[in-house]
């Protein structure tokens, strides 16, 4: 009758562990969402303003210097870091670190299988030097807005504004509905 309770206890110990583990990554997997959302919805709101009042090179503006200013109060706020990345980068500080170039190939692979780009997300609990990080992609789908300053052909002001802000740009020749790159969220509980 003792070995009963006792193995009973370690079976409801190891159900719930996982569960547990599942429930920290799910409420983790919901804050970063929570702060991809935020982010992308100031973004696009500066974004779409932009175009109205100045057209695709007053969009350009706002990506360059609005969209950072935007992360770091979205990362303030929720706190979290959160920032872009792509395998190929208008403004060199959203070139990849080396996982997140492993997740964005990924997630070409997963969009070439028919996945929807808009629902490919991917996240992670990681061991670093500083501890353990949680990590979350979400990929950025290529909207038909986007083509103005990342298609395959752009207005001649636009691509004056793009070589004179970003001599170095990849971030053209775009399709809509291509992977044009990922929010990422860090999350060090």
């Amino acid at each position: 009758m003792n070995a009963q309770p006792k193995s009973l206890f370690l079976l409801l110990t190891a159900l719930t562990l996982p569960a547990s583990a599942a429930l920290a990554d799910a409420t983790q997997q919901d804050k970063a969402s929570a702060a991809v959302q935020a982010f992308a919805t100031a973004l696009k709101t500066e974004l779409m303003a932009a175009m109205q009042s100045g057209g695709p090179v007053a969009a350009i503006e706002v990506c360059s210097t609005r969209a950072p200013e935007i992360a770091e109060a979205v990362s303030e706020e929720q706190d979290v870091e959160v920032y872009r990345v792509s395998l190929n980068n208008r403004n060199a500080e959203n070139a990849p670190n080396h996982w997140q170039h492993d997740v964005l190939l990924k997630f070409e692979e997963r969009k070439a299988a028919g996945e929807d780009p808009a629902s490919i997300t991917w996240s992670e609990t990681a061991a670093t030097a500083n501890g353990e990080e949680f990590r979350f992609m979400k990929a950025i789908p290529t909207g038909g807005l986007c083509l103005n300053c990342h298609g395959v052909t752009l207005a001649p002001a636009v691509a004056e504004k793009i070589a004179e802000r970003y001599p170095n740009d990849k971030a053209t020749g775009y399709a809509e509905g291509d992977i044009r790159g990922a929010f990422v969220v860090i999350d060090a509980p």
